[in-house]
């Protein structure tokens, strides 16, 4: 495998929400190899108790916490401050699948659940740590969003409004924050490999692995390796923008 690229990330301080496992951990170890100070965000108190011990690191901090409830990402602000003293940067990686079902099928219920942690969760984490970021002149902000996001998996309705909902939150805040040395961009893979996999059905799983020309499924480093560029100082003109890693399914 080709050696990974290396950022300077010393002296700056991250959260990374769904931080626990998957994408959201490899984004961890990444800006932890660079230097950086890393704050886990995650709802599953087992998982983070296992990230801590297989990262073994001075430089991480660990917050349990539900990215859907206002006062839990405010009370996780606040901690992570105080531990830390700043946040540089913000990776929203947090999220869940939902079931698989038509929309005429589809639960009410489930539809506000994965709304709630897909969609509401980055908008709240934004609003929550976008304005110390603001106050201090620096900040970078990635969201994971996805390729459902751009063109819509059958039976996966509220995923796929979810993430379309976090493109164009990452395009408005990218707008908002443009002259405040802060930029705003999110990617948007093709089906990675993770524990997610276990809340699909296989047949969801085969339709995901057809639709991509490269015949295989993306790897987690894959998507940290963008995501750490999008946090690094180089990433210095390009907000509000949207990065596939999609393996050649993309059409736009």
């Amino acid at each position: 495998m080709a050696q990974a690229n290396h950022y300077d990330f010393s002296g700056r301080h991250a959260v990374v929400t769904g931080g626990a496992a998957g994408i959201g951990l490899a984004i961890v170890q990444r800006l932890l190899a660079g230097g950086a100070t890393v704050a886990l965000w995650d709802r599953d108190a087992k998982a983070l108790d296992q990230a801590r011990a297989l990262l073994d690191s001075t430089q991480v901090h660990t917050v349990g916490l539900d990215v859907a409830s206002e006062d839990e990402v405010a009370h996780a602000t606040a901690s992570t401050l105080q531990a830390m003293g700043s946040i540089d940067i913000l990776v929203t990686s947090a999220g869940i699948t939902g079931p698989n079902a038509t929309v005429c099928d589809y639960p009410v219920a489930e539809w506000d659940r994965v709304m709630n942690i897909n969609l509401r969760g980055p908008f709240l984490c934004c609003r929550a740590i976008a304005p110390q970021m603001q106050a201090r002149g620096y900040g970078r902000i990635a969201n994971i969003a996805s390729i459902a996001g751009k063109e819509g998996n059958p039976n996966a309705s509220a995923y796929s409004a979810s993430k379309a909902g976090v493109i164009a939150l990452t395009k408005s805040l990218g707008k908002e924050l443009a002259q405040a040395g802060i930029t705003v961009n999110c990617v948007t893979p093709a089906a990675v490999r993770t524990a997610m996999f276990s809340q699909m059905t296989q047949q969801h799983i085969d339709y995901m692995l057809s639709k991509i020309p490269m015949n295989r499924f993306g790897t987690t480093a894959e998507i940290a390796a963008l995501v750490s560029w999008l946090c690094s100082e180089e990433c210095s003109f390009t907000t509000g923008g949207v990065f596939d890693v999609s393996g050649g399914r993309a059409t736009y």
